[in-house]
């Protein structure tokens, strides 16, 4: 169900990227659902945790504030919208890295060791994309 006050969603589907969010504060939600790969509303209890512990550089409540990371009611929209952008970008990253499974290759005579068969397994190369 979608709340509306004074013009502002408070579902965060649809909801962008504020422009004008620091470094510090998308690097903190980064932070955050790289420790719990969840979304919105799951990872608000997670950022709770996280700046309630200091784990984030050592910042509390009030060093996120300053950085614009706020967890009021009339702040919601914004952290929502920020959760699903960094959510989406993550996703993105994860889905960029690649994974290949060659056909087994036979090692050269010199490089074998006696009483095992290295001829047998796949060569697996993982790599990041672009």
């Amino acid at each position: 169900m979608s709340r509306k006050r004074s013009g502002v969603s408070m579902d965060s589907r649809g909801q962008q990227e504020d422009p004008g969010a620091s470094d510090a504060a998308v690097d903190f939600v980064r932070f955050c659902h790289r420790r719990r790969r969840a979304g919105w509303p799951e990872l608000y209890d997670e950022m709770c945790a996280v700046a309630s512990r200091g784990l984030y550089h050592g910042w509390g409540f009030a060093e996120l504030t300053e950085h614009g990371i706020a967890f009021g009611l009339e702040e919601m929209p914004h952290l929502a919208g920020l959760v699903v952008e960094v959510a989406r970008q993550e996703s993105e990253r994860r889905s960029r890295v690649l994974v290949a499974v060659g056909a087994p290759m036979p090692l050269p005579a010199d490089t074998r060791d006696e009483g095992r068969d290295d001829a047998g397994r796949a060569q697996v190369l993982l790599a990041a994309a672009g």
